[in-house]
């Protein structure tokens, strides 16, 4: 249901998310997230157009986030590479029908509308703090990261 690149944007917003205030860069985020480095840098460049993270030069540069993650939700972070699409009119472009969807088009719109929803309410935050026992990109049981000596969390 959503891109490999949506998916891809969430690993790096999430693992972001968990690194504060430090920098983090492209490799290190596409080694803890298992994305690819030159896709990677793409969606990166999506997310800071949309003012979602931006980049730091320098040593210790790399990518950081825009807001604090209890101001970002899922849903920001969807919309910012691969928005989700809304059937606004007959996808079978059917003249009777118009904009007045059929009970199966009008069913699955009500689906993506509750995924919105959801995604909407759901904040970086919420998902790093949710207890369990499957750390978001962390290997279980715990395996050393890139740069672990500098992670708030077990990345």
């Amino acid at each position: 249901m959503l891109s490999q690149t949506v998916e891809y944007a969430l690993r790096a917003m999430v693992l972001l998310a968990g690194q504060g205030e430090r920098p983090c860069s492209v490799e290190t985020i596409a080694t803890q997230t298992k994305v690819p480095a030159p896709y990677l840098s793409k969606v990166l460049q999506s997310l800071a157009k949309v003012g979602l993270v931006r980049s730091q030069r320098g040593v210790a540069g790399g990518y950081l986030l825009c807001r604090e993650p209890q101001n970002i939700s899922i849903l920001d972070v969807v919309n910012s590479v691969d928005p989700i699409k809304r059937i606004g009119t007959c996808p079978l472009e059917l003249a009777s029908h118009g904009v007045t969807l059929c009970p199966l088009h009008r069913r699955l719109d009500n689906a993506m509308a509750a995924v919105e929803q959801a995604f909407e309410a759901t904040t970086l935050a919420e998902v790093l703090a949710e207890p369990t026992t499957s750390v978001p990109l962390c290997e279980f049981p715990h395996t050393p990261a890139v740069n672990e000596g500098n992670a708030q969390r077990p990345f």
